[in-house]
């Protein structure tokens, strides 16, 4: 990964495609898509929606994230429900009732939404890894003082003398 960029492109990605198909499927099931989808058309749904997140996540976007993935989203839901319409046995083909075509439309603000908040927190927590990282691996500031040469033997003698060589005593005299 050479820039944040990248990061936020590939969060962007799988919370997409992720939301594309968790949101195809709710959608069909709020607005009276009918019986749950079989086992082959979830599978055709997660390849449609894993193409749509690698897409995404292949794009990187500077500025008018939101329009980008309001754009996204309604493109990876479509798909959604194309694949969907098509691979399971629905009543409605593919046409779109109101209040499916509502819950489509809620479906994407809440996850345009949700899609912003990943990229932010994951933002912030790598910020986080990284200052936490930089912390733990930095090295450990060592106090050596400084080195001085102290002697082994000090002769003892030698003090007394210099001492005793002084011109005279230095105090006032004994009475004896």
């Amino acid at each position: 990964m050479k820039s944040r960029l990248d990061v936020v492109a590939r969060v962007r990605g799988s919370v997409v495609g992720s939301l594309s198909g968790a949101v195809s499927i709710a959608a069909h099931g709020i607005a009276g898509g009918g019986m749950p989808p079989s086992d082959g058309s979830v599978v055709l749904l997660l390849a449609a929606c894993a193409a749509v997140g690698a897409s995404v996540a292949a794009v990187r976007v500077p500025r008018r994230e939101w329009l980008f993935v309001l754009s996204v989203l309604a493109a990876g839901q479509l798909i959604g429900h194309t694949t969907l319409a098509l691979a399971a046995d629905h009543s409605h083909g593919l046409g779109l009732s109101t209040p499916m075509i509502a819950a489509h439309l809620a479906a994407i603000a809440v996850a345009a939404v949700l899609v912003r908040s990943a990229e932010r927190a994951c933002l912030r927590a790598l910020a986080a890894l990284s200052r936490i990282v930089l912390a733990v691996l930095a090295p450990l500031q060592v106090d050596t003082g400084t080195w001085t040469a102290t002697p082994v033997y000090r002769a003892k003698l030698s003090l007394w003398l210099l001492v005793a060589a002084g011109a005279g005593t230095r105090g006032p005299p004994a009475l004896v």
